[in-house]
Formats: structure tokens, C-alpha cells, sequence
């Protein structure tokens, strides 16, 4: 059976409740809710992880090497401007993924602009909110 993981990077355990103006009212469960159903129409093993912490990231995106997905959809939140030990754990594995911002980054903080996954990622989705991850789901169904 085909399997799709989505991983989550710092603070989107608070969506809902987090800068709602920029981030919206949808909470990560009822993304979570929205993709798993997806997945199972579909036939496809769906799995989220959330984390705060970037070791437990890397070491969950390691893990892909015992028990492999065909697909990732990663939000690195924060760790998008900082993380090169995700980037290179990312690569190590292999696995095509698409990148997803709930807001428009280029339309933030200049900080915000640069990303260590951008290049290597198959797309980015940034801007759409909860949308942009219901749009990654769908082409890595096809995908796949």
C-alpha cells in the first residue's frame, strides 16, 4: 500500500489559535482530518507528525528509511529559515516532497524569503492557507 506523511515544524500544534489573521481558524487536526480522508478514498496509508522539537523532525524523516513513504508533505514552519539538518535529512532519504506555507512568505518578513527545501522540493504551495495542503495531497495522489 502506497503511504503519504505529512510533517509538521514548530507552532502549528497552534493553529486556531495562533495569529488567526494570518494563519486562519482551521485548526491542525481539522487539516489533518481533511488529508487523512483523502488518503483513505484513495486507498493510500496517510500518517502526521508535529513537532516542536528539530531532532524529533530528523529523526522521524530518518525513520523513512525502515519504513518508507512515497510521498512527503512538509511544512517546516520556522525550521524553513534555519534548518540544514532537516534539508540534509531530507535528501538523504530520497523521498519526493512538496513544501507548504500556510501564509505567503514573500509577502512577510524578508527573513521569511529564504528557505533551505525550496530547491530540492518538487513545488512549493505558499499562500492559500488550509487549501495549500488539501492542492499537495491531491498531486501527490496522482503522483503516486
Amino acid at each position: 500500500m502506497s503511504r503519504i506523511l505529512v510533517l509538521q515544524g514548530p507552532n502549528l500544534n497552534l493553529l486556531g489559535k495562533r495569529e488567526p489573521e494570518k494563519y486562519g481558524t482551521t485548526t491542525l487536526a481539522d487539516i489533518h482530518a481533511v488529508l487523512a480522508a483523502k488518503a483513505t478514498t484513495a486507498g493510500v496509508e496517510f500518517e502526521a507528525f508535529q513537532s516542536n522539537a528539530e531532532a524529533e523532525l530528523v529523526g522521524k524523516v530518518q525513520s523513512l528509511f525502515d519504513r518508507p513513504a512515497d510521498f512527503l508533505i512538509l511544512n517546516p514552519a520556522a525550521f524553513t529559515h534555519t534548518s540544514v539538518a532537516l534539508r540534509d535529512a531530507i535528501s538523504a532519504v530520497r523521498v519526493p516532497f512538496i513544501e507548504v506555507h500556510l501564509s505567503n512568505v514573500f509577502a512577510r518578513e524578508a527573513f521569511r524569503h529564504h528557505s533551505y527545501f525550496t530547491d530540492i522540493a518538487l513545488g512549493m504551495i505558499c499562500g492559500l492557507g488550509a487549501k495549500g495542503y488539501e492542492l499537495a495531497m491531491d498531486y501527490a495522489l496522482a503522483r503516486i
